[in-house]
């Protein structure tokens, strides 16, 4: 035998290595000093699972971004579900434990939670019902799941429905109105200065959904049946939840 290692065995050692390189992460100790830390799971995802992982947290990022500017821009909403203020609110929308399943709803989750925020007649907090439910449906859309790996493939119907309900939820929100003709949650505004900022919180949100959904699509091989609606008559798709 000479000094030359068997090719397939270094191969193989330096697949091992490459991945175990990989699966390292670092922590930041408590005087600021980057620890290598090594992270098991890291070998279970490939890169598509961590640009969904990415993409999920822009999702849910922006839902937040939109719920707090909501709540400041219709401080009475928060007030109806008797929080103590604006960030507890907020806090409540997103606390893991509900699983966007706010009780003041009723059993309502996802598209239904949307529909009831745009009721003329609903009393409760419409901040709480929309957001809670664009975010139960986008949860429902990455199978209720906070990370993936190997095994997991997302839908990409789900994820295209997804960002289509998000634009017709965007055009209710600019364009419903109550009985008196006042809009049912204050959000752009025209004057006196022009304020889009809820349109392009929106507008994030649907890239990341329709970005993703490409990308599975292409992973998956499943086709996407796109759907043609007007914003005036358009409907929310469905996104099922697992059962």
């Amino acid at each position: 035998m000479g000094i030359w290692p068997n090719l397939p065995v270094a191969a193989g050692l330096a697949a091992a290595l490459a991945a175990g390189i990989a699966g390292c992460g670092s922590i930041r100790a408590g005087d600021g000093r980057a620890d290598s830390v090594f992270d098991p799971g890291q070998l279970a995802k490939t890169d598509i699972d961590r640009v969904a992982e990415a993409h999920r947290a822009e999702v849910f990022r922006g839902l937040r971004v939109l719920a707090e500017k909501l709540y400041r821009r219709n401080p009475r909403e928060w007030r109806k579900g008797g929080s103590a203020g604006l960030e507890a609110a907020v806090d409540r929308l997103f606390d893991p434990r509900l699983a966007w399943r706010l009780p003041e709803l009723e059993g309502r989750t996802g598209v239904d939670a949307v529909r009831l925020a745009f009721g003329e007649d609903y009393r409760g907090d419409r901040v709480a019902a929309l957001v809670g439910g664009l975010g139960g449906m986008a949860h429902a859309a990455f199978n209720e799941k906070n990370e993936f790996f190997v095994i997991d493939d997302l839908d990409p119907q789900k994820l295209y429905n997804a960002a289509r309900n998000m634009e017709v939820a965007a055009w209710k929100l600019a364009s419903s109105r109550g009985p008196d003709g006042l809009p049912l949650l204050l959000s752009n505004e025209m004057a006196p200065v022009h304020n889009l900022s809820f349109e392009r919180e929106f507008g994030r949100l649907i890239a990341n959904l329709d970005t993703l959904s490409r990308i599975m699509e292409d992973k998956t091989r499943r086709t996407v049946v796109k759907v043609i609606q007007t914003l005036a008559t358009a409907v929310f798709l469905p996104v099922p939840a697992l059962k």
